[in-house]
């Protein structure tokens, strides 16, 4: 029996308040019924309900019923006893003539003065309801994480990001919580499904940092480098990273070693960041001897690809940070010809040359340019045109500083020989496909404008649609009292005379108003002998916004009626 509880309070001590951890206390509680240890068995119940876990309301009623079922002093420990006992004799008034419990030899089993076994056991649920109630209070807080996490257990199949972005989430709540063995059981759980993950590690790692706890960072450190995630560069970045601001310099060195010699040989992330550590150590001589020790061992190679930003970085390391020009032009221009040329390294090399003090290299960075961009240049094959483009492009800007006008026109030259021809013809194919989008939109409109004007011309057909269409129109637009502003309200496609003649007989005569001659004459001057029924039916589509769009003489209006026929 002992052997077996010491197992299950193992067990207990790792996953015990783990969300989903209810079968290991329901195999317990089972253990415990079988032996009739039922103070054993409430203390368990109550242990259960300090913790927010799965089925929380099942073991809350299951305590009531024990409680019912089984005396109280059967079920409360002698520890809980006494301690009610002492809080309910300390809170009540001491009456003359009486004795104190300490005159009197304690009983093993200490009755609570002035309250009966019912009140009793009213206390002793009410204690365990209030451990219920924020149980489920903080139940509630994490049972949305609760449920999205879909594998709690580990597999070598990647997670989705979903549950990885549940897991970031979680763990974010549950710092601000700010209760340590809290958040170190939540890291626990969750490094079972993320080991492979070392951004999970490295929160572990920064938050034990942070908290004070450095032995649990060291220890999740270990795992994370020796067993879960070793063959990742980036925890090895880390974790020397890590070492040096903890003063550990050769931990942080050995990390580095590490990389080099069982990881990954040339990586150059790792290459740039010893150096740089070893610069902040104050040991020049070491940092440069990490890059030149790279470089020589990639220049025995026939195809180095990092030997060209090897380059960049250490000459840039030379004069960015330790202000060593000349070695940093030694060692970027004097191994050029042994490696490919490409785009990031001749920005470099331009960029270099343009913030330096010294004579700029005009011919030989043309010559490098010319090599570069040449169609008949070994690097043709290997950048692209945008590339090529794009250097030749950044040495233009540079010659526009500082040089000359023989080299600046030489350079123009030869990117309108190479470029311009090629920009041109993407030019004219866009153009192209301008025109028949253009062309495609144009049909599209006619199409729209014939299919309006069709079904304008029905209003013909109808006998009473001339007087549907005069009260509509005189809603919007009244007629005019005086003359003169007559030709400026009417649109010219609803001039009176369509109106009447589009249905067949002649509008009645008005007396022309003497102030309008030259409308008059402009009407006259139309041979009689066309016929107004011939005209085609005009387009009465939104009267208003036309009327408003030409406000132009009646005269004027005619003839523009008129004329778009003739």
């Amino acid at each position: 029996m002992i052997v077996s509880g010491r197992l299950f309070e193992r067990g207990l001590a790792f996953v015990g308040s783990d969300y989903l951890s209810y079968p290991l206390w329901d195999e317990y509680i089972r253990y415990e019924e079988a032996h009739q240890a039922w103070v054993h068995l409430a203390m368990i119940y109550t242990r259960i309900l300090e913790n927010p876990i799965q089925q929380l309301d099942r073991y809350f009623n299951c305590l009531k019923e024990l409680a019912t079922s089984r005396p109280l002093s059967e079920i409360r420990s002698d520890e809980e006893a006494n301690y009610m006992a002492a809080t309910m004799n300390i809170d009540a008034p001491c009456v003359e003539g009486e004795l104190r419990p300490d005159d009197v030899e304690q009983s093993p089993k200490p009755a609570i003065a002035g309250l009966t076994e019912a009140e009793q056991l009213e206390k002793y649920i009410a204690i365990r309801e209030d451990l219920y109630k924020k149980a489920k209070e903080f139940e509630s807080k994490i049972i949305g994480f609760e449920t999205a996490i879909r594998r709690p257990y580990f597999h070598v199949r990647p997670l989705d990001e979903p549950e990885l972005e549940n897991w970031h989430n979680y763990l974010d709540f549950i710092e601000k919580e700010e209760d340590i063995n809290k958040v170190v059981k939540l890291y626990e759980r969750c490094l079972i499904a993320c080991a492979n993950y070392p951004e999970f590690w490295f929160r572990y790692v920064l938050y034990m940092d942070a908290s004070g706890s450095m032995e649990l960072a060291y220890n999740a450190l270990a795992r994370a480098t020796h067993v879960f995630v070793k063959k990742q560069p980036e925890i090895h970045l880390f974790a020397a990273k890590f070492k040096e601001l903890c003063g550990d310099i050769e931990g942080a060195r050995a990390e580095f070693e590490f990389l080099y010699s069982e990881i990954s040989p040339c990586l150059l992330e790792a290459i740039i960041k010893h150096a740089n550590m070893e610069y902040r150590q104050e040991n020049k001589e070491a940092a440069y001897s990490v890059y030149e020790k790279i470089i020589a061992a990639e220049k025995e190679k026939e195809h180095s690809k990092i030997l060209p930003m090897l380059l960049v970085q250490y000459s840039r390391f030379l004069y960015l940070v330790a202000g060593n020009l000349e070695k940093a032009r030694e060692v970027l221009f004097g191994s050029l010809d042994k490696v490919q040329l490409s785009k990031p390294l001749l920005e470099a090399v331009i960029h270099l040359e343009t913030i330096q003090p010294q004579t700029k290299r005009i011919d030989y960075l043309d010559s490098l340019v010319e090599k570069f961009i040449s169609p008949n240049s070994d690097s043709f094959d290997v950048a692209s045109t945008a590339d090529r483009e794009e250097i030749s492009c950044i040495f233009m800007e540079f010659l526009d500083l500082f040089g000359d006008p023989q080299s600046i026109k030489a350079a123009d030259s030869r990117h309108a020989k190479l470029f311009l021809r090629q920009k041109s013809s993407l030019v004219s194919k866009k153009r192209r496909a301008e025109d028949f989008l253009a062309a495609d939109s144009a049909k599209v409109s006619r199409t729209t404008t014939d299919a309006a004007s069709s079904g304008q011309s029905v209003v013909g057909a109808y006998p009473n649609a001339q007087s549907q269409w005069t009260a509509s129109y005189s809603q919007r637009a009244p007629w005019p009292q005086n003359p003169q502003a007559q030709g400026q309200q009417w649109n010219p496609g609803y001039a009176p005379q369509a109106a009447y003649t589009a249905y067949g007989y002649a509008p009645p005569q008005a007396p022309m108003p003497s102030s309008a001659p030259q409308t008059a004459a402009a009407y006259g001057s139309y041979p009689p002998s066309y016929a107004a029924q011939a005209y085609p039916q005009q387009n009465y589509a939104q009267p208003a916004a036309a009327a408003t769009t030409y406000p132009q003489q009646q005269g004027t209006a005619a003839a523009a009626y008129y004329g778009s026929y003739y």
